[in-house]
């Protein structure tokens, strides 16, 4: 069963710095590109940043470029997501799944919640 697990999330003031992780298993993971999704309140889930397991190439929205940094740990079969300068609008639960075509059922996330 193909399955990824976020945590990490919490509550942090602007400005400060969160460590997301995705732990990835029920499929190959070196053949697949990964991504973080985030769903704010009212909104729908948007893609913001997604690693290729195959190259290392990697994405970022223009919404956290610069602030977010993307890595993979191959032996352990986690993504993370560095969150750095962290801002309210940047509040909203973090998912993660394959990319682009999500393979798993979307899990709970992850909540992110920034206040000023």
């Amino acid at each position: 069963e193909v399955q990824l697990v976020e945590s990490g999330g919490g509550v942090v003031q602007a400005g400060g710095s969160l460590r997301l992780s995705c732990a990835a298993s029920g499929f190959t993971f070196d053949d697949w590109a990964i991504g973080w999704f985030r769903q704010a309140p009212g909104k729908g889930r948007e893609p913001i940043s997604c690693i290729s397991n195959r190259d290392g190439s990697t994405y970022y929205d223009e919404s956290v470029k610069g602030r977010f940094t993307i890595s993979s740990d191959k032996a352990e079969n986690t993504v993370y997501l560095q969150m750095s300068s962290l801002e309210p609008e940047d509040t909203a639960v973090y998912y993660c799944n394959t990319f682009p075509i999500p393979q798993a059922d979307w899990g709970q996330g992850t909540q992110v919640t920034v206040f000023s």
